[in-house]
């Protein structure tokens, strides 16, 4: 009797009925990321012109000036995505970038880096590295999900180990002026980099193309 006592008071006694379930708790279906590859068409592709989207270097240093949206769209763009979250591996592909934009400018084109937000570190990037890019911040996404390389579906940790926070892979596409992709390296690898020959050649024939359209 006495056991049966102790045994009620460390275990109380609950009715099954008084469990109710937690239909909170969301489930979300696992969908894995399909990036967007070469010869499909970004029809919704934007860039918002506020002031606080964008931040330009050169030589490391920020500068301000106006945001020509539309020049940089009537040229081929280059677009490649950064996080802090890819550590070394994205500090090698915008010093790589970086290097090759003179060359992508030479062959008719532009080149567009964009990450999920503004930080502080980023100015400590560009100085210790002497960059001279422009920066897009895309704080919801946008992009990086109409290019199908960001999904709440499929969080990134999931695919590479060190990473705490759900980024954009580290992807670098080529738009030629119809928004179509000539170039693609979605950055599912990332022991695979970016091929410059590829990327300029990208450009140029994207350019030639525009330019023989225009003296049709």
């Amino acid at each position: 009797m006495l056991a049966t006592a102790l045994n009620t008071a460390k275990y109380p006694f609950f009715d099954l009925l008084e469990v109710v379930p937690d239909v909170d708790l969301s489930f979300r279906k696992y969908k894995p990321l399909r990036p967007v590859r070469t010869g499909n068409s970004l029809p919704g592709f934007n860039l918002r012109s506020g002031y606080n989207n964008w931040q330009h270097f050169f030589n490391g240093a920020e500068i301000h000036g106006p945001i020509q949206i539309r020049q940089l769209l009537n040229k081929p763009l280059v677009i490649s995505f950064y996080s802090p979250q890819w550590q070394q591996h994205g500090v090698d592909q915008l010093k790589q970038l970086n290097a090759l934009q003179t060359e992508i400018k030479a062959n008719g084109g532009n080149l567009l880096i964009v990450t999920p937000e503004k930080e502080a570190a980023l100015e400590k990037l560009a100085w210790d590295n002497s960059l001279s890019l422009n920066f897009y911040f895309d704080a919801d996404h946008e992009l990086a999900q109409s290019l199908r390389i960001y999904s709440d579906a499929d969080p990134i940790w999931n695919r590479f180990s060190g990473i705490d926070e759900n980024v954009p892979l580290a992807a670098t596409y080529v738009l030629d002026t119809n928004k179509q992709v000539v170039y693609d390296e979605p950055g599912l690898d990332l022991e695979r980099s970016i091929d410059g020959k590829d990327i300029v050649a990208a450009v140029y024939q994207a350019g030639l193309s525009n330019s023989l359209k225009r003296s049709a």
